[in-house]
């Protein structure tokens, strides 16, 4: 048999620039459907009335957990091998979508409430494991959030409206399922950036201790 594809073989961008060097990646949870479905419903009305921002597709909303940015292609095997422990190790939280806000007056995000101690445990130990690897990142303070549209430079006030039309939201208590190292094609030519995921991997997966049998399968 030949040798094993690379780790970005399966990404979107990778027929438009073959064998890349670098990967922009992260690490992130991803809600449920029915939890997008239900923010999604909520924000109708904003996206009629602010069809001007650039909104996030449904499919790519995400709470990043460790932004890692642009890595080195080599880095990305050891990654994947690091990062299926803490998933494994751990139990699933139980999070929601709540409220939403603004950064700056120029992104748009939704809230998460819930677990927000074990939300943050999680993120400590995937970014020692990340460090772990020998990947250099800015290590910033988590403000666990789903980033849900930018606006314009032009624009200060469609944000902070579509904002305040979400402050009565309060979606469904939803498990996480997977934890998930993400590539994207920011900075790879034109057109709007994508996601997919190189590899993710179901929480509380691991045998509990004294427990026999193999690990339940990603």
């Amino acid at each position: 048999m030949g040798a094993a594809a690379p780790a970005w073989a399966n990404l979107p961008f990778v027929n438009d620039h073959p064998e890349p060097s670098t990967l922009r990646v992260f690490v992130a949870l991803a809600p449920p459907d029915d939890a997008k479905d239900e923010l999604a419903r909520a924000l109708r009305p904003a996206y009629e009335t602010f069809p001007g921002l650039r909104w996030n597709r449904i499919e790519d909303w995400h709470i990043t957990l460790a932004f890692l940015g642009e890595v080195p292609s080599t880095a990305v095997p050891p990654l994947r091998a690091a990062l299926a422990a803490p998933a494994a190790s751990r139990p699933a939280l139980d999070l929601r979508l709540r409220g939403g806000g603004h950064f700056d007056e120029r992104l748009l995000w939704s809230g998460i409430d819930g677990d927000l101690a074990g939300l943050h445990a999680l993120a400590a130990e995937v970014r020692e494991v990340v460090g772990s690897c020998g990947v250099t990142f800015r290590d910033r303070p988590l403000h666990p959030h789903l980033t849900l549209a930018r606006s314009r430079r032009d624009d200060a006030t469609s944000v902070p409206l579509a904002a305040a039309g979400l402050t009565g939201f309060e979606g469904r208590t939803w498990p996480t399922e997977r934890l998930h190292l993400v590539g994207s094609n920011i900075g790879r030519g034109p057109g709007p950036i994508r996601y997919r995921d190189i590899e993710a991997w179901r929480f509380g997966s691991a045998v509990p201790s004294g427990g026999a049998g193999a690990p339940t399968a990603r």
